[in-house]
């Protein structure tokens, strides 16, 4: 099995796709923003991120749903285009290959959402977004189990973090919960986002 190659010096292209990723971060304030112009108010805890794309009030009156939906497809394509930038970076293996192909469906999910948002075309939101719970935790696990080797605990603890990403999902999908529907959903997608800007941050460095 190849040694992820992952303190060799990047190449630009490599590095452009560690920028890409280390900015990702930024859409936290993005649905700050767009919650604070809900009209009514909005829940972290209870209700979801798709609520905030809604283009009708039927619901949720999001006036800055334009903005949420153009961070769901913007935000998704910098993580498709890091990953395959990147690809290499974690090793050259069937796991990397598919840690690769995770990445690109998770970042091609979650920018198809901003072009059907939930309110709109629930079905095929759901069809799209689905995808997304399965391939992020997965791809947590196994970017923890590409670097574990050279950081054991760094490994070991996104290795924990996509197990419990996986479990949040599960929850989220199944439960239909009627309170704290948001904040399951969030603990599901929100670490993806720190997780590739560190590892970002990281390849800048090496």
């Amino acid at each position: 099995m190849c040694e992820p190659p992952i303190v060799s010096t990047p190449t630009p292209g490599q590095r452009l796709g560690a920028l890409l990723w280390l900015v990702r971060p930024v859409y936290y304030l993005v649905e700050v923003v767009v919650a604070g112009a809900v009209v009514g108010g909005y829940s972290f805890v209870d209700l979801t991120v798709s609520d905030l794309g809604s283009v009708t009030c039927t619901d949720v009156c999001s006036p800055r749903h334009p903005l949420m939906n153009l961070a769901f497809v913007g935000f998704g394509l910098l993580m498709a285009l890091g990953a395959v930038l990147l690809h290499g970076r974690f090793g050259t293996d069937l796991r990397a290959r598919v840690l690769t192909a995770l990445l690109i469906l998770a970042g091609l999910g979650s920018a198809a959402v901003g072009l059907v948002p939930v309110d709109a075309h629930p079905g095929l939101h759901v069809l799209v977004a689905t995808p997304v719970f399965v391939a992020q935790p997965l791809a947590v696990a196994l970017l923890g189990l590409a670097i574990r080797d050279r950081h054991p605990m760094t490994g070991a603890a996104l290795v924990v973090t996509g197990v419990v990403m996986a479990i949040a999902a599960v929850g989220f999908v199944a439960l239909d919960l009627d309170h704290g529907a948001g904040a399951v959903e969030r603990v599901a997608l929100w670490p993806v986002f720190v997780v590739l800007a560190l590892l970002g941050r990281a390849q800048l460095r090496a």
